[in-house]
């Protein structure tokens, strides 16, 4: 099974690092990705979507406003979000809000491909890849 991954940051430099960061791991597809909250709904919301890779600040409006959508709509997206916001009342807001996973922008990349990884692992032996998933990342 493929894990799809959507990518939602307002710089695209950022979301091409994160899609060659993603790249070569097994099963992992990044299947859209937006710089707003307006075209990422649209997309998240209409197509199939496993994980939704989400920093704070986007073009135009809050990657909160994406999170608290999804969570309200597609409960089943696993939520990680990417942020240099990474202050514990930013962490404790997007937890509250639906998210899954929180890093920080400075020194965590690494620690998304590992989650994603391990995301994608869980989907290729058949378990769920959704909140509630049982796997250690």
């Amino acid at each position: 099974m493929t894990l799809r991954v959507f990518l939602v940051d307002d710089a695209a430099p950022v979301r091409r690092r994160i899609a060659l960061l993603l790249a070569d791991i097994a099963g992992v597809t990044i299947v859209g990705e937006a710089e707003d909250v307006e075209s990422a709904l649209a997309a998240l919301l209409r197509d199939p979507v496993d994980v939704a890779l989400v920093d704070l600040q986007l073009a135009a409006g809050h990657g909160l406003d994406v999170i608290a959508a999804l969570r309200a709509a597609r409960p089943r997206i696993v939520v990680i979000v990417l942020t240099n916001h990474s202050a514990p009342a930013f962490e404790t807001a997007c937890r509250l809000a639906g998210a899954h996973h929180f890093f920080d922008k400075t020194d965590d990349y690494l620690n998304v491909r590992r989650t994603v990884a391990a995301l994608a692992a869980l989907a290729a032996a058949g378990g769920p890849a959704g909140p509630g998933h049982g796997c250690a990342c």
